[in-house]
């Protein structure tokens, strides 16, 4: 399997290119929730997409979260990565299925996820509040909600595909995607030529499968706007918690809340979201983390 890459480039003519194949990351999250078919291709896409927006934030410290609530079958999805592009998130009903596309055969993720919600972006840049924007779903199929959220609240026209290929055996084949986004002052031109390749952006993850590079990709696809490579990153899926955090999250609880679980249970356990790792207290433990939250 070919190493996942987020590729940034720009051209002259003031357009700014991410792609990204995230194929390794993907399947990670996979075989972490063992997510669907349908719900692999739900949160391989949110995945892809916080990987590249998040690879954009400036701050070491800054992140940012991806929240999809559509009503769907698969519930809600939930992620969040930094300018690392390391990423880590979960979707709620992991093994939510539904019927297989009749018009075209492929996974129906807009009926998975759902359009009876919003798409929510927070920011947090370090400051004292985090920047939070929404809007609502237009297809539940996350490349066009992602799209319609830039005009709504950032007013940035983007062109987005995001792609997850699963196999019969439910791996996942590949996945990734590619934002293009015209800069302030971008050529009419350029913007022209962007909408006449618009199938050719589409297909942007067959292409990948055929073991092209992304970088390749963007050669190819806006060889006639002269593109320049900036940077060239590694996504990964990689949850950042630890039995400290975990312990800092029962302290905030309370001291009535901890003395309960002692009471009641003599222990807790835990279980992050995020990467399904199990935490697990036991009562001597639990008595520690009474007393500091009694201070």
């Amino acid at each position: 399997m070919s190493q996942d890459k987020i590729v940034r480039a720009i051209t002259a003519d003031g357009l700014s290119i991410i792609a990204a194949r995230t194929t390794v990351m993907v399947e990670t999250a996979r075989q972490t929730h063992g997510t669907s078919p349908v719900c692999s291709a739900a949160l391989g896409r949110t995945l892809t997409a916080a990987a590249i927006m998040g690879s954009g934030l400036k701050s070491e410290d800054a992140k940012l979260t991806i929240i999809i609530k559509g009503g769907g079958p698969a519930g809600s999805i939930v992620v969040t990565a930094n300018n690392k592009a390391a990423v880590k998130g979960y979707i709620t009903n992991p093994m939510a299925d539904v019927p297989i596309r009749e018009a075209d055969y492929k996974l129906d993720v807009g009926r998975a996820v759902g359009t009876d919600g919003y798409i929510t972006i927070i920011k947090d840049l370090g400051l004292k509040e985090p920047y939070v924007g929404k809007a609502e779903l237009v297809s539940g199929e996350i490349a066009e909600d992602i799209a319609y959220y830039y005009v709504v609240s950032e007013q940035q026209p983007s062109v987005i595909s995001l792609g997850v290929l699963v196999d019969t055996d439910e791996t996942i084949i590949s996945a990734g995607g590619i934002f293009l986004q015209p800069l302030p002052g971008c050529k009419e031109d350029t913007i022209t030529y962007i909408e006449s390749i618009l199938e050719d952006v589409a297909a942007f993850n067959k292409i990948l499968v055929e073991g092209k590079e992304p970088e390749d990709v963007i050669m190819e696809l806006l060889k006639p706007l002269n593109p320049q490579i900036l940077s060239v990153i590694e996504p990964a899926f990689r949850c950042d918690c630890s039995k400290e955090r975990i312990e800092s999250v029962i302290i905030s609880m309370g001291a009535a809340e901890i003395n309960s679980l002692i009471e009641d249970d003599e222990e807790a356990e835990v279980v992050c979201h995020f990467c399904n790792t199990k935490y697990k207290l036991n009562k001597e433990e639990l008595i520690k983390l009474l007393a500091k939250a009694s201070v």
